[in-house]
């Protein structure tokens, strides 16, 4: 039999990722709780809820160990703001003990945790003052900055300012898809990128400033773009896509400028603010130019795709994505990668092909030094609700029983061994075994 053993390296983080929000539940203070009560801004009418019950019933506890009993040895898991600092003048001192329990409780795992500031959910207040296209956006978010850095960095080293700057924008600001639900609002979405390059930046100084041995970094959705033809407008329209989605705020980090659809950003405070390059992988697409938004950006014909075709099975372009990170220079992280999957087939399929992929970057120079699989127990999706079933452990909502996925062993033999071995490739994934070695 052909032998594979695909090696990472030595120290290598194995994580998985989770988002406050879409874990805690009944968070009223949030952006998020008013938008969910609108009707159509949730796919079938869904709420949150009580989500994973980490808030009230605090299961981070039965979810920490469970992550710690997969041999994984990193967290990634997010702060609310909202519960932090409910009213601009008011600092909630009991949400930050929970948070302070919450990390002790990972680190007492063997977790390592990576803490992001930021993602996606807003105080209701800051929401009501204009929220990221307010110009005093960075002062008043580097505030709660300074406040929370001050009170956990005694157990915290590694941190993400805002997760998906790109991801909140184009959902909110162009696609109306999140709060503030405003529709190709160019002018907004540009604000909105300068404030939270300005909010990045200010975080990066302020928490070096407070924790000078810190490790601060992004966390920036990838994704791969690819003409569907082979003429002058696809390859055009293609390369405006990278360069907006991928490039906007991470150019900006690297060079202090960028262009974009005809405006010029200028953000010099920004450049070289990330110890890490946070990267955010999940799916590629092929664009074509159209009248139709539906036709623009499709998968093509034959792909694998998720349950629901949210997601297309497009590995190589994980590398294409890793190796373009490598200009960075910078060590990577993936803070994200995974897929929806109820009978968990196409997940183990995702994740084996997935890894052998990031293996080839790493041999090729990318300096990846962790793996954050998108996530522990299946979550809150945002505007999907909950038809996604991203979790390397089922939830239960009704009862919050977490069952065990096929996945969730798969994890475990490569985390434990930090490598993807052929026994196991075949046990889990014999489609990706069979493509590995030619068949």
């Amino acid at each position: 039999m052909t032998i594979l053993k695909y090696i990472f390296p030595q120290g290598f983080e194995w994580g998985t990722a989770t988002s406050s929000y879409q874990v805690e539940g009944n968070n009223l203070n949030s952006s998020w709780a008013p938008f969910e009560e609108k009707s159509g801004t949730i796919l079938n009418g869904d709420k949150s809820g009580t989500a994973c019950d980490w808030w009230a019933g605090s299961r981070w506890k039965e979810d920490f160990s469970r992550a710690s009993a997969n041999a994984q040895n990193a967290h990634r898991l997010s702060l609310e703001w909202s519960r932090i600092q409910p009213n601009p003048d008011v600092w909630n001192e009991e949400a930050l003990d929970v948070y302070r329990e919450m990390i002790r409780g990972a680190i007492s795992n063997g977790l390592k945790p990576l803490v992001t500031l930021h993602h996606f959910s807003d105080p209701i207040w800051f929401s009501e003052i204009g929220g990221w296209e307010n110009p005093d956006a960075p002062q008043i978010f580097d505030g709660y900055v300074e406040k929370t850095v001050s009170a956990l960095k005694p157990l915290v080293s590694d941190w993400i300012p805002i997760n998906e700057p790109n991801v909140y924008i184009f959902n909110g600001y162009l696609m109306g898809n999140f709060p503030p639900q405003k529709k190709f609002a160019v002018r907004s979405a540009l604000k909105v990128l300068v404030n939270m390059l300005r909010g990045h930046a200010n975080a990066y100084e302020t928490i070096h400033r407070l924790q000078p041995e810190a490790n601060v970094g992004t966390s920036v959705n990838v994704h791969g773009f690819f003409p569907a033809r082979n003429n002058l407008r696809d390859r055009f329209l293609t390369r405006q896509f990278d360069k907006v989605f991928n490039g906007s705020f991470l150019d900006v980090i690297l060079n202090g400028s960028v262009s974009l659809v005809g405006y010029r950003i200028n953000e010099k405070k920004a450049k070289n603010t990330q110890d890490f390059v946070g990267l955010n992988y999940y799916t590629a697409s092929q664009i074509q130019t159209s009248t139709k938004w539906t036709e623009i950006m499709t998968f093509p014909e034959g792909t694998l795709l998720s349950d629901t075709g949210f997601i297309g099975h497009e590995p190589e372009f994980f590398e294409k994505m890793l190796l373009w990170a490598k200009k960075f220079k910078k060590p990577i992280i993936i803070t994200e990668n995974g897929t929806e999957n109820r009978d968990d087939h196409f997940r183990r399929t995702y994740l084996a092909e997935h890894l052998i992929y990031m293996w080839r970057a790493i041999s090729n120079g990318a300096p990846v030094k962790g793996y954050y699989h998108w996530t522990l127990v299946d979550s809150f999706e945002w505007e999907r609700g909950w038809i996604h079933p991203f979790g390397l452990w089922e939830l239960d909502r009704e009862t919050q029983k977490r069952t065990r996925r096929n996945s969730a062993d798969f994890y475990k033999k490569i985390a434990s061994k930090n490598a993807l071995e052929s026994e196991d490739i075949l046990h889990f994934a014999p489609d990706v075994f069979k493509r590995a070695i030619g068949e």
